[in-house]
């Protein structure tokens, strides 16, 4: 029997530039380093705290972003046995690995990230 591994498998494996795809493939959509981020700042959350901890995000769309998380073995849905039964979510060790991407845009969003402004340069 072989150990269970984080490795993921890929379809481009062996190529140069398949790391970054690969990476870009879990986190890229809009709402997943977000949801990794909160998870990573506030350890295990329930739904509506973590959709509280997200903000602007829909219950269905928070729904479907979790489940593909879930799918990609970045986060863990745990039913809590409590009355009422709740659900909590919390990173995978394959989710928590991407701490320091994570980090690392956080990082470069705020020194290359401004907020927009029209064209006197004021706040829009």
């Amino acid at each position: 029997m072989t150990e269970p591994t984080d490795d993921l498998q890929v379809w481009c494996a062996g190529e140069d530039w398949c790391p970054v795809t690969s990476t870009a493939t879990l986190i890229g959509k809009k709402w997943h380093p977000v949801i990794v981020q909160r998870l990573l700042a506030n350890g295990p959350l329930g739904f509506n705290a973590l959709q509280d901890e997200v903000g602007g995000i829909s219950s269905k769309v928070l729904s479907e972003v979790l489940d593909d998380l879930e799918e990609k073995r970045l986060v863990d849905r745990e039913i809590v046995n409590e009355k009422p039964v709740r659900v909590e979510y919390s990173l995978t060790d394959l989710g928590k690995s991407l701490e320091p991407v994570i980090e690392a845009m956080t990082e470069w969003g705020k020194e290359h990230l401004s907020e927009a402004s029209d064209r006197d340069g004021s706040i829009a």
